[in-house]
This record gives C-alpha cells, sequence and structure tokens, in this order.
C-alpha cells in the first residue's frame, strides 16, 4: 500500500510533464503559422488601420495625422455611399441565388449515377476560370446587337437592352456573371455535406412514412445540412461583398459609377488617386462589414442550425 502511495505522485508528475511537452510541441508545430498570419494578417490591418488616420498619398514625402477627417469625409462622400449601396445590391442578388443553385445542383449530381464526375467538373469549370479569360465571353453574351442574349429575347418580341453599358442593367448583368462564377464552388461544398449524410437516415426515415423525395430532404436531407448550409452562407456572402475583378474588367465601375463598387473605390482611391490614407480609412470600414457581417451569421444562423 505504501509503495502504491508512493508511486501515484510519482506517476502525476510524469503525466505532467508529459503534458508540458506535447503543448511545447504543438506551440512549435503552431508557430511558423503563427509567424505567417501576424506579418501577413496582423501586421497589414495594423498598418492600414493607422494609415487611415493620415493623410498620406504615395510620392509625397510627408504625411500628418489627421484623426477622423478620412471617416468624416466618408460619410459625406457620395460615391463611397453609392459603392455601399451597389454592393448591397449585388449581394443580395448573388448571395441567395448562388446558394439556392448549388443546393440544386448537388442535389441533382448526387441522385445522378451515370456521369456524376462529368457534371461535377463541368459545373465547377466557372470556379477555376479567371474572369479577365472570360471577359471577351461575357462581353460577347451581352453585346447589345450580336450578343445571343439579346437574340433570344427577340425571338420572342422582347427588345434587348444594352446590358453592360445602361445603368439599369448593368448590376444585374454583373450579378448573373457572379452567380455563374459561384454556383459551382457551392455545389462542391454541399456535395461534401451530402455525402457526409448517413444512409441510414433515409432508410429510417421512409420507414417512419416519408416516402417521397420532398419528404426526405426536408426530413432528413435539410436538417442535416445546417452546418454546411452556414458555412455556403458565409462564404458566399464574403464573396459576393468581395466583388471586384468583373467590375475591373467589364464596366470600370461606369456607367456614371452604377456598377462601382466597395473593393473598385478602395482601388481607383488608392492606386488611381493615390490617397492611400483615404483609401485605408475606405478599407478600414471594409474590414468591419466583413466582420459584422460574419459576427451576425454565426450567432443568426448558427443558433438556427442548433435549434433545429
Amino acid at each position: 500500500m505504501a509503495s502504491i502511495a508512493i508511486g501515484a505522485p510519482a506517476a502525476r508528475k510524469t503525466a505532467a510533464a508529459r503534458e508540458r511537452n506535447e503543448e511545447r510541441m504543438a506551440w512549435l508545430l503552431a508557430l511558423p503559422a503563427i509567424i505567417l498570419i501576424i506579418v501577413f494578417v496582423i501586421l497589414p490591418i495594423v498598418a492600414v488601420a493607422l494609415l487611415g488616420f493620415t493623410n498620406f498619398e504615395l510620392g509625397m514625402g510627408k504625411f500628418r495625422f489627421v484623426g477622423f477627417e478620412n471617416y468624416a469625409e466618408l460619410m459625406s462622400d457620395r460615391t463611397f455611399r453609392k459603392a455601399l449601396w451597389n454592393t448591397a445590391f449585388y449581394t443580395a442578388i448573388v448571395a441567395p441565388v448562388s446558394i439556392v443553385l448549388g443546393l440544386v445542383v448537388a442535389l441533382l449530381i448526387e441522385g445522378e449515377r451515370t456521369a456524376r464526375s462529368f457534371f461535377r467538373t463541368v459545373y465547377f469549370l466557372p470556379v477555376a476560370s479567371l474572369i479577365v479569360a472570360m471577359a471577351t465571353v461575357w462581353q460577347y453574351l451581352f453585346h447589345p446587337t450580336i450578343g445571343p442574349i439579346n437574340s433570344l429575347l427577340a425571338l420572342v418580341g422582347i427588345p434587348g437592352p444594352n446590358w453592360l453599358a445602361a445603368s439599369s442593367t448593368v448590376l444585374y448583368s454583373l450579378s448573373i456573371i457572379g452567380v455563374w462564377q459561384s454556383v459551382g464552388f457551392n455545389m462542391v461544398l454541399f456535395l461534401a455535406g451530402l455525402t457526409a449524410i448517413p444512409r441510414e437516415l433515409y432508410a429510417a426515415a421512409e420507414v417512419d412514412g416519408a416516402r417521397s423525395a420532398f419528404d426526405r430532404f426536408r426530413l432528413v436531407t435539410w436538417p442535416m445540412l445546417g452546418p454546411t448550409t452556414l458555412f455556403v452562407t458565409t462564404i458566399s456572402i464574403i464573396n459576393s461583398v468581395k466583388v471586384f475583378e468583373t467590375v475591373q474588367t467589364l464596366t470600370q465601375g461606369g456607367p456614371n459609377r452604377a456598377s462601382e463598387v466597395l473593393l473598385f473605390s478602395i482601388y481607383q482611391e488608392g492606386f488611381v488617386y493615390l490617397r492611400v490614407g483615404y483609401a485605408s480609412a475606405m478599407t478600414v470600414v471594409f474590414i468591419a462589414i466583413l466582420m459584422v457581417l460574419t459576427f451576425l451569421q454565426y450567432n443568426v444562423l448558427d443558433r438556427r442550425v442548433h435549434y433545429s
């Protein structure tokens, strides 16, 4: 009994030493990633936040601290408010449509038995395609006179608009391209979620009376896809808010700033007008919007996922 009593503290010390060694090893393994995050994420964000309080311009040797003047100017900047509205409008179209279509395509491919790999590849191609390379194709599709879209509309007697050059249609045109880009990525995420659902649940649901495909989707598929849907929603909204390539390549923010979005405005201020301090303030606002959206999604949608 005495030997057991003496051995117990020694065993605890050995376990504590082993735990400390494992903790040190974990920190050593994580150290390269921590350094990269600090150097390439944390420090740039801090630098941008500090520059947002200055009047720094590229090429100017001196700059001074201006406090919240840049942010006050943002509040009265019609271009910034227009870009903010255009970004919200674009996101309100692209995010929900791409999520719904991605889920529908994933369900269709999941039910396919013979050509599943082919359809997965075809729908994922837009994700791997460079919008700069596809700009010529989209310009042709949306061309007001020779474009296939307007030609199809003419067959049913509808006059086609000048999609990319009219203020009333340019955001809708960019939204179509955004949905085209996003559906394939959302499809892959939903396919991963569908694959993780145990097949036994469908058999149990059928025994309980879920005979139709809609009943099985409502009772099994949709509840089990809750975490995947939360992730897809977050990624889709963030990617929509970050739209830049299509605007820069196809419209340059026109016509009459009808397609100017937040990232394009930041690019214009920082790299065209060289107002780095003002562009930094816009970037801080942009990052704050992303953080708020992410926080709301994970607090609102995550509660629904858990409650369901």
